[in-house]
């Protein structure tokens, strides 16, 4: 079920894209994060990792030419240590509760296009699409879950 809930969020994702001309952090996020639904920390970890990456890009901006690819890179690279940094270094006081961010590359994603439409746009969308394909995907399961 993990290929069809990526494939659903794919489709998604790539529907608001053309017919709202909002997208939900990048092509790839929704599906992912319709998989930790059931895990609301990592999900309000990613996205905290993914402010403080656009922060440091708007930081850095002001000192350093950051545009297109360059911006898009250093996204996904600040975000790529972010996760680095959440899965190596902070540890949950409680055992099995994970504060590790989703994915090595959401957080980057997420961070590109919340730099591009806005932090509260881009959260909006992310979290409207993955309960859509969440959903769609216990329809397809029977009513399951966790799949």
């Amino acid at each position: 079920m993990i290929e069809i809930t990526i494939g659903l969020g794919i489709a998604l994702s790539l529907i608001l894209s053309e017919t709202l001309g909002v997208t939900a952090g990048g092509i790839i996020v929704p599906g992912y994060i319709a998989l930790y639904l059931h895990q609301p920390l990592q999900i309000v970890i990613t996205f905290i990792v993914a402010v403080i990456v656009v922060g440091m890009i708007k930081l850095l901006s002001q000192y350093m030419f950051i545009y297109g690819k360059r911006r898009m890179v250093l996204a996904l690279i600040l975000g790529f240590l972010g996760g680095y940094i959440s899965r190596n270094f902070i540890f949950s006081p409680i055992d099995n509760l994970s504060l590790a961010v989703i994915g090595n590359i959401i957080p980057g994603l997420i961070a590109s296009w919340m730099d591009r439409q806005g932090i509260i746009r881009t959260i909006s969308v992310v979290i409207i699409t993955a309960v859509i394909v969440k959903l769609t995907v216990m329809l397809i399961s029977g009513g399951e879950l966790n799949v």
